[in-house]
């Protein structure tokens, strides 16, 4: 059964440091086979002062995950029951 992983689909991280975790595609990476998911593979950036962020500070962010290490939500329920 084939499936394609578009913006907004829900998903199950099936491998990795994240397995089990769910949540939403944010973007799809086509040229490197990698997708964003919401809350999933979080790590923090240090940002510069600038004049956009006057504060700089710490931020976190989504890291990309290759496809293969992800299922659609529905597909996997199915397989569960």
């Amino acid at each position: 059964m084939k499936y394609k992983i578009k913006k907004n689909d829900e998903v199950v991280v099936i491998s990795g440091a994240n397995k089990g975790s769910r949540g939403k595609v944010l973007e799809v990476l086509r040229d490197s086979c990698r997708i964003v998911i919401e809350g999933v593979g979080l790590h923090k950036k240090y940002i510069k002062k600038d004049r956009n962020h006057p504060e700089g500070g710490i931020v976190e962010r989504e890291r990309s995950i290759h496809y293969s290490n992800v299922m659609n939500a529905a597909v996997f329920d199915k397989k569960r029951n």
